[in-house]
């Protein structure tokens, strides 16, 4: 069956790294939108469309969209882009870098990413509009929520769940069994070891709450 092509939301680092996924698992990209006005025809070789608006004049049906918004701590523009999107019908693409080694039986949600080098082993379940981003490692039966960001490198032990809208942060390890609230921070090489409440940020090793914020609206834990 041939796979529709793909409308990458967004011009930063991360619809740039999208772009060599999709064009490396041979899907077409139709073109790439941005956020306010660019003067470029082009963004790495892909035809700029114009911004968010464009989509309107789409066929929802013989397209699929890819998010192409990153994040460094904060999900909200990436979560809200993503909702609105599929409030208006689009689809978004399940991308998967050839090299990852992913377990037959993960299940993925709506446009989850999963970049090159990522582990998802047995049992893991990973929600909708999530980064599983390069080189992570996922070990046995864990849970991610919606709109979660595990950044490059980082290790999730086993069992480990993760609440809607958390930021898992690059070269981090998290111990078998911790439980991440929604909204929450986890910060660069930190060494989590004990639960994490909700719209908490915490860092170091071992990693200590640095403050309390407070988790994004209509964010939701996993049960």
């Amino acid at each position: 069956m041939k796979t529709p092509p793909v409308v990458v939301l967004g011009t930063g680092g991360h619809a740039k790294v999208l772009i060599e996924l999709i064009e490396r698992l041979g899907r077409p990209v139709l073109g790439v939108t941005t956020k306010e006005a660019e003067s470029a025809a082009t963004f790495c070789g892909v035809r700029v469309l114009g911004n968010d608006s464009v989509l309107a004049g789409m066929d929802k049906t013989a397209l699929e969209l890819a998010n192409g918004v990153g994040s460094t701590g904060h999900a909200h523009r990436r979560r809200e882009l993503f909702e609105r999107c599929r409030l208006a019908g689009f689809n978004f693409a399940l991308l998967i870098h050839p090299s990852a080694v992913v377990a037959l039986d993960a299940e993925f949600g709506a446009g989850a990413q999963v970049m090159a080098g990522a582990v998802i082993q047995p049992g893991c379940r990973i929600g909708s509009n999530v980064i599983v981003n390069t080189r992570v490692s996922l070990d046995h039966d864990c849970r991610l929520g919606e709109h979660v960001h595990v950044a490059p490198g980082a290790v999730l032990c086993g069992g480990v769940i993760v609440g809607d809208g958390s930021h898992i942060g690059p070269g981090s390890t998290i111990l078998q069994g911790i439980r991440i609230g929604a909204g929450a921070l986890v910060g660069a090489g930190a060494l989590v070891r004990k639960d994490v409440a909700e719209g908490t940020v915490v860092a170091g090793v071992p990693a200590k709450v640095i403050r309390e914020v407070n988790a994004p609206e209509a964010a939701r834990s996993i049960p």
